[in-house]
C-alpha cells in the first residue's frame, strides 16, 4: 500500500491505482503454517486452485494429519480422520467450513484486509469473554470474522499436511481445554447473528445454521448422554434397577467436577487419567456385551445394536472411500474406549478451567535433569557493598580487554558466521567457568557485552551468496525510507510486548472466574435437566414408543422395546446429522477426485535426472549441476503460472 501512496503523490490517477490495488489484493495469497508443519508444494497449489477458481473464497484449508506415537496420538489420528471425512466435508458441501486450521491454510489478502476482519482480529482483548473467543482459538476467530463479512471458507481433501500432535495425556487435555470453550463461543456467536450472516453470506443458509445448532446442542448435552449410556451399561451388566444404575453412573462425574474446582490443573489431569482407564475397561465390556446380547437374543433390532452397527458401517464405508487412509479405521478401537474421557471428563475439565487462558501446549520446559535454582537469600549491607565493588573492578577489566580486541574482531566474527566449519576449527576450546559467582546479573551483563557487533555493509551476505550460487543470479535490493519507517511503526504497534497492568490483570482474572462460574452453572444445569427428563420418561413408561423386536429371520419375537420420546427424537436427529455427513462425503470425494485429476494434468511429466546442487550452509562450494536444470524448473513454473492466470485474473502473487 505504501508504494501506491507514493505513486499517488507523484500525480498518477487515483482510479487506476485503486483498480491495481484491488487486483493485487485479490490475487495475493498468504499461507499460514505452524513451525512443525510438513507439506509438499502440490498441496499449496491445490489450495491456490480453490482461491483462483472462486473469487468469493477467502480461505481454504487442507487435510491435517497428526504425527507422533502413543495412545493419545492414535486417538487423535482417528478423531482427525472422522472430523475431516465427515464433518468438514459436510460443512464444505452444505455451507462453509467454520474453522480453517492455522497449521496449514491459505488466505486471500483481500479477505483479510476487508472491513471488520484484520482490524478487529488485531484488537487487544479487553473483556473476559473476548479472552475466550479471541485468544484461545485464533484461527477459528479469524474464520468467524471472514464468514460474517460474506467470504467463503473451503476444504480441500487432497492438500495433505502433517503436524505434530500432543503425545502426552496432560498436553492433550490442555490443548482441548483451549479449543472447547473457543469453539463453543464462536459457534454461538455465529448462531446469534444467523439472520444477518444468511443475508450477507450466500453459503451460510438458515438450514445450515440449524444443522450447526443441532451439532452444538449435541456437544453441550454430551456429558448427560454419556451418563445415560453408562447407566444403561450398569443395568445390562449387573442387572441393577434404572434408578440405582443412574445414581452409580452420575457419582464419578460429580466427584470429578467438585475436585476440579478445588485442585490444581495437574492434579485434575491425573485424576482424569485414572477415571479414563476405568471408563475404557467399562466401554470394552459394554461393547462385548452388546455383541453378546445380539447373539443371545437372536436380533439386532435394539436401539443399542442399531446404533453400534450403523455407526460402524458408516465408518468402515467412509474409510474404504479414503483408500490411502483406510488403515486409520483400526485406531477407532482406541477412540471407542476413550469416548467417556473425551466427551465427559474432558468437557468437565475444559469448562471448569476456562478461566485459565494460558496456552498450555508447546511451552518451554526445563531440560531433563536440570537443577532447580535455589531461592537466593537476602544479602546484608556489607555483602552488597562488597558485591558492588567486585562488579565495578570486573567491569573495568572487561572494558579494557574489549578495547584491545575491538580492532581485529569484527571480520573474524563475520567470517565465522558465513563459514561454520572454519569457525569451529579456529575457535579455541571453551574453558570452564568459575564455580563461584557472586552476582548473576553481572554474568548476564558480561554476556551482553561479549556479543559480537556486526558493522559490515548490509548487503555483504548477498554478495557472498552470489559467489556461491553460480547458476542463479540474486537481485540486490533494499527498502526505501518510507517503507522502512512503515515496518518500524508496525513493529511498535503490533509486535512489541504488551505492558503489564497489575490492576487490569487482577480485574480480568476476577471477570474470567465469574464468567466461568456462570457458564458452568448454565452448562451443567442443562445437562441435569436433560438427564432428569429422559430418566423420568424411561422410568414412568407412561409416554413411550414401543418397537417390536424382530429376530434375524425377520420374525417377531413377541417382545417390545420402549423408547422415551425425548430419546427417540435425539437418536433420530443424530441419525439425520450423521446421514447428511455420510451423503455429503460421497459428493465431496467425487468432487475432490475430479479436481485432483485435473491438477495432475498440469504437472510436468518430464523426469529430471540431473543431480541436485550440493550446497552447505555457510560454506562456499562448487556447483555440481549444469544450468539446464534451473532453466527447466523455471520454465515449468512459468507454464503453471500461465495456466492459472487463464482461470481468473492475471498477475497473481503468492506469499
Amino acid at each position: 500500500m505504501n508504494k501506491y501512496h507514493a505513486r499517488w503523490q507523484r500525480g498518477e490517477k487515483e482510479a487506476e491505482l485503486e483498480a491495481e490495488i484491488k487486483k493485487e489484493k485479490h490475487n495475493t495469497y498468504i499461507l499460514a503454517l505452524d513451525g512443525d508443519t510438513d507439506f509438499q508444494p502440490a498441496a499449496v497449489m491445490l489450495l491456490i486452485d480453490r482461491l483462483k477458481m472462486y473469487p468469493s473464497v477467502g480461505a481454504a484449508c487442507g487435510r491435517i494429519h497428526p504425527t507422533g506415537s502413543g495412545p493419545a496420538v492414535w486417538f487423535q489420528k482417528f478423531e482427525y480422520a472422522v472430523s475431516h471425512w465427515l464433518q468438514k466435508t459436510a460443512e464444505h458441501v452444505i455451507g462453509c467450513v467454520l474453522c480453517s486450521p492455522g497449521c496449514f491454510s491459505l488466505f486471500r489478502a483481500a479477505a483479510l484486509m476487508d472491513d471488520n476482519v484484520m482490524k478487529k482480529y488485531s484488537t487487544k482483548s479487553m473483556e473476559a469473554s473476548q479472552y475466550i473467543q479471541y485468544d484461545q482459538g485464533e484461527d477459528r476467530w479469524l474464520c468467524t470474522l471472514l464468514l460474517k463479512q460474506g467470504w467463503r471458507v473451503e476444504y480441500n481433501a487432497a492438500a495433505d499436511a502433517y503436524t505434530n500432535a500432543p503425545e502426552d495425556f496432560g498436553e492433550l487435555y490442555n490443548q482441548r481445554r483451549r479449543w472447547g470453550p473457543s469453539t463453543m463461543a464462536n459457534v454461538v456467536d455465529l448462531l446469534g447473528s444467523s439472520s444477518t450472516i444468511s443475508k450477507r453470506n450466500r453459503s451460510m443458509s438458515k438450514p445450515f445454521m440449524f444443522y450447526q445448532l443441532f451439532a452444538i446442542a449435541s456437544s453441550i448435552l454430551a456429558p448427560a448422554t454419556i451418563c445415560l449410556m453408562v447407566a444403561g451399561s450398569f443395568n445390562f451388566l449387573f442387572n441393577l434397577n434404572a434408578s440405582g444404575a443412574l445414581v452409580l453412573a452420575v457419582i464419578p462425574p460429580i466427584i470429578f467436577l467438585i475436585l476440579c474446582f478445588k485442585l490444581k490443573s495437574d492434579t485434575q489431569i491425573k485424576i482424569a487419567g485414572l477415571l479414563s482407564i476405568m471408563y475404557a475397561f467399562l466401554m470394552l465390556v459394554v461393547t462385548l456385551s452388546i455383541i453378546g446380547s445380539m447373539v443371545k437374543e437372536n436380533t439386532v433390532l435394539t436401539p443399542s445394536s442399531i446404533f453400534v452397527i450403523s455407526i460402524s458401517a458408516i465408518y468402515v464405508i467412509t474409510a474404504i472411500m479414503h483408500p490411502q487412509e483406510s488403515h486409520l479405521i483400526f485406531h477407532g478401537l482406541i477412540y471407542i474406549l476413550a469416548i467417556p474421557s473425551a466427551y465427559l471428563l474432558l468437557s468437565i475439565y475444559s469448562l471448569v478451567n476456562m478461566n485459565n487462558v494460558s496456552w498450555g501446549t508447546r511451552e518451554t520446559k526445563p531440560a531433563a535433569g536440570a537443577a532447580t535454582p535455589e531461592p537466593s537469600t537476602p544479602q546484608t549491607r556489607t555483602q552488597k557493598a562488597k558485591s558492588a565493588c567486585q562488579r565495578f573492578f570486573s567491569w573495568f577489566k572487561c572494558c579494557k580487554k574489549s578495547n584491545h580486541r575491538s580492532g581485529d574482531g569484527h571480520y573474524a566474527v563475520s567470517q565465522a558466521v558465513l563459514s561454520p566449519e572454519s569457525a569451529q576449527a579456529e575457535q579455541p576450546e571453551l574453558q570452564p567457568q568459575n564455580s563461584i559467582v557472586e552476582s548473576t546479573s553481572f554474568a548476564e551483563e558480561q554476556q551482553r557485552q561479549a556479543e559480537p557487533v556486526f558493522d559490515f555493509p548490509t548487503h555483504f551476505w548477498v554478495k557472498e551468496l552470489q559467489n556461491v550460487s553460480n547458476n542463479m543470479k540474486l537481485k540486490d535490493d533494499s527498502l526505501d525510507k518510507e517503507e522502512e519507517e512503515f515496518w518500524i511503526e508496525l513493529q511498535k504497534k503490533y509486535l512489541e510486548p504488551l505492558q503489564d497492568d497489575k490492576v487490569r490483570q487482577e480485574k480480568i482474572k476476577n471477570d474470567l472466574r465469574e464468567l466461568r462460574n456462570k457458564i458452568n452453572f448454565a452448562y451443567f444445569m442443562m445437562n441435569a435437566l436433560w438427564l432428569v427428563a429422559t430418566f423420568t420418561l424411561q422410568i414412568s413408561g407412561t409416554v413411550s414408543i414401543k418397537i417390536p423386536i424382530i429376530d434375524f429371520y425377520l420374525k417377531p419375537t413377541g417382545k417390545d422395546i420402549q423408547i422415551d420420546p425425548i430419546g427417540f427424537m435425539f437418536i433420530l436427529g443424530f441419525a439425520a446429522m450423521v446421514g447428511i455427513q455420510f451423503l455429503t462425503m460421497f459428493y465431496h470425494r467425487i468432487y475432490t477426485l475430479i479436481h485432483y485429476v485435473a491438477f495432475l494434468d498440469t504437472e510436468s511429466k518430464e523426469e529430471n535426472n540431473d543431480p541436485k546442487e550440493a550446497y552447505f550452509s555457510g560454506t562456499k562450494v562448487n556447483s555440481v549441476s549444469n544450468g539446464d536444470c534451473v532453466i527447466e524448473s523455471s520454465s515449468m513454473e512459468d507454464s503453471e503460472s500461465d495456466e492459472f492466470d487463464d482461470s481468473d485474473e492475471e498477475g497473481s502473487s503468492y506469499m
